[in-house]
């Protein structure tokens, strides 16, 4: 038998078997694959952290430097993010520079991490319009077997959770590095949820042979509000409103779950 042929049959068992409420590993539609943290495991790194979901395997790291504020924030310090999808993670990843994927996979990390505000930014401020601190969250992609945005927004939000940076003095606009640290100041704590919409049924934390089938993503970044602080959606398909509203339902209770594993991973 070809291996298209395989795959096709492959295919049509995860549909029927989705069809029926059930998923192929064994999951309800809106369970999640065992997921395991561990906090500080890069030393050279100010914070880090490793995400084990189901197979799929991701570490962040956050870097702290002292830099200039943007001109428009002169009292805030600054973040970025950065993803690297690692060749021997996947066959589908090649070296070079980012691609559109690792490019989106920052971007919907960094907007959670943005615009719930976790991260408290005015305490940053060295010297006003001159000195920030300035942090690179930066996440690596090490085994891909599916819902890459899940785990990395796990990684990015227990590293900067085990993150100590720095203590500086200020003398007469001069700053001093201390041999002293303080924990990052973190305000918020934002959860992803990803579902991929296969037939008519929305599922959470798709692998990759799910992935591989679906015709929509949605990912919806909770807040410990329960206030959604963003929404991305790939893939080609289209999404009823309704789909939408139930997912954003779901996902509010999925970010509970999940961020009460990250806190318990870091107590």
């Amino acid at each position: 038998m070809s291996s298209i042929m395989t795959s096709k049959i492959r295919q049509r068992q995860i549909y029927q078997v989705i069809s029926s409420g059930k998923r192929l590993d064994g999951r309800g539609l809106t369970d999640y694959r065992p997921i395991k943290i561990e906090k500080g495991i890069i030393e050279r790194a100010e914070g880090s952290a490793r995400v084990l979901l189901g197979k799929t395997e991701v570490i962040a790291g956050v870097k702290v430097e002292v830099g200039e504020p943007f001109p428009d924030r002169p009292n805030e310090g600054t973040f970025t993010v950065n993803s690297e999808l690692v060749p021997l993670a996947s066959p589908e990843f090649e070296p070079g520079p980012p691609n559109e994927d690792a490019i989106e996979l920052a971007r919907v990390v960094d907007r959670g991490i943005r615009e719930s505000q976790a991260i408290d930014l005015e305490k940053l401020c060295l010297v006003p319009g001159k000195k920030v601190y300035v942090i690179f969250i930066d996440i690596y992609t090490l085994n891909h077997d599916g819902n890459l945005i899940d785990a990395s927004a796990l990684a990015a939000l227990a590293a900067l959770m085990n993150t100590k940076i720095p203590i500086y003095t200020v003398e007469n606009g001069e700053i001093r590095k201390t041999s002293e640290y303080m924990p990052l100041p973190i305000r918020n704590y934002p959860i992803a949820v990803t579902f991929a919409n296969i037939g008519d049924k929305m599922i959470v934390d798709p692998w990759l042979e799910e992935e591989e089938v679906m015709s929509t993503r949605l990912t919806v970044t909770v807040d410990k509000d329960d206030k959604i602080s963003a929404i991305q959606k790939g893939g080609g398909g289209a999404l009823a409103p309704q789909q939408i509203l139930e997912a954003v339902c779901i996902a509010k209770e999925k970010a509970r779950e999940l961020r009460r594993l990250v806190v318990d991973s870091l107590g």
